[in-house]
């Protein structure tokens, strides 16, 4: 009960100023965007709401046992690049329901959110008045007048009154040991009710999903098709042929020694061939530096092969799942192979980072622009990170240079090290 207090108390202080500060800051940002202020101003500006609901509702499970999810309208976008990048964001950020649910929930919360914690807080800690006027204190708070001070409904007026007032204080508490941890959850269920997801979220969340979910299992269909083409072309055909050698082998090995010999030191080529073959398609599979030591490092080795120069930053604090690792890997391999095949780039830089549960990765190359996001491979990079809500997206004007973007939410252990620089 006492907890119960303390946290509607802070949470009455914070509803009231923070709530009510973001509010009135997020109404003029928007009511100065006819003067272009606030294109800029808003989005950072509904970052920091976001960033505060998302503590609100981080304190509402730990609390209250009350889950609420975030809304989006769709998986969240990389910033776009280029002169007008601001306006789109604003743009996007307007037709976002999750927008208005936050500002919605702001003057919800300063509102009906303040009174429901403010009655917390009060329903727990008004009985210690009682308490202290039964204690004698009265005669501190009596001016001498005929009724000099009223608890509740109860006029103190002695030593009796006070004592009436000490009953009063007691049933109070009692009320406050069941109605006080109710009137909390109330507070988060109400903030439940703006914040969290309507049934349209819901349906178009539904339907995002569903569509993720057939492009992940045709592109891993398609990925074990061209791992079975790999080995029937290749290891399985040089395997075929180093059997056939040392058939060859037997055969002559009493007869002609010296051309088995001959046969012998081609089985050995072959399946040498054969090894070297099955390593790159483990490779292609899940690199065995992904696996061992992270993101980081798989990504610099990967620069390192590369056949342009690529400068790398990627100042990761932990490790992601393995299947996130894996598909981050692959999407930026694919980047990576693209500029140097088809850009015509003399350097290519690859940055990534990790904030605000995303993990971000930029491809910029000094190349001859004009890429296709619907191109083959970009689509197929935006199947493989749309299996995990990531998004891609391409700014290329002809003549370059070309940036490429993508995200993956995810959530990083920083207890095994992913850095690399």
């Amino acid at each position: 009960m006492l907890l119960a207090g303390v946290r509607g108390l802070a949470l009455a202080v914070v509803s009231l100023c923070c709530s009510a500060v973001l509010f009135v800051l997020c109404t003029l940002s928007l009511a100065s965007t006819v003067l272009g202020v606030g294109v800029v101003t808003t989005p950072p500006l509904f970052g920091l709401v976001g960033r505060f609901a998302d503590w609100r509702r981080r304190l509402a499970a730990e609390w209250a046992g009350v889950h609420i999810d975030a809304v989006h309208a769709s998986p969240p976008e990389p910033a776009p690049t280029g002169l007008l990048a601001g306006i789109r964001v604003f743009g996007r950020l307007l037709r976002n329901p999750a927008t208005w649910r936050q500002f919605g929930w702001l003057a919800t919360d300063m509102t009906a959110g303040f009174v429901s914690a403010l009655l917390t807080a009060g329903l727990v800690f008004y009985p210690l008045e009682g308490y202290a006027l039964a204690a004698g204190l009265w005669r501190v708070f009596t001016d001498g007048s005929s009724v000099g001070y009223w608890y509740g409904f109860v006029p103190i007026q002695g030593q009796a009154t006070a004592l009436l007032a000490g009953l009063l204080a007691a049933a109070l508490s009692a009320v406050a040991l069941f109605a006080a941890p109710l009137l909390l959850t109330f507070h988060f269920r109400l903030a439940k009710a703006v914040l969290g997801p309507s049934e349209e979220d819901l349906h178009r969340r539904v339907d995002h999903l569903t569509r993720t979910r057939h492009e992940a299992v045709d592109f891993s269909a398609a990925e074990l098709r061209r791992i079975e083409r790999d080995l029937h072309d290749g290891a399985q055909a040089r395997l075929v042929a180093m059997g056939m050698s040392l058939g060859a082998v037997e055969a002559l090995i009493e007869k002609d020694p010296a051309r088995a010999k001959k046969l012998v030191a081609k089985a050995r080529s072959e399946s040498a061939d054969a090894l070297g073959e099955l390593r790159d398609l483990v490779r292609g599979i899940h690199p065995p530096v992904l696996a061992e030591r992270g993101l980081g490092p798989a990504l610099e080795a990967l620069a390192l092969r590369t056949a342009v120069p690529v400068e790398v930053d990627l100042p990761l604090p932990g490790r992601a799942a393995g299947a996130i690792e894996s598909a981050a890997y692959f999407a930026v391999s694919e980047v990576l192979t693209n500029a140097a095949k088809h850009a015509e780039a003399r350097r290519i830089w690859l940055d990534a980072g990790y904030r605000d549960g995303m993990l971000h990765f930029t491809v910029t190359d000094d190349g001859r622009g004009g890429a296709d996001a619907e191109g083959s491979g970009l689509r197929g990079v935006a199947r493989r990170l749309g299996a995990f809500d990531g998004v891609l997206a391409v700014h290329s004007p002809k003549g370059g240079p070309t940036m490429v973007t993508m995200e993956i939410p995810c959530v990083l252990d920083e207890g095994r090290g992913a850095t690399a620089h």
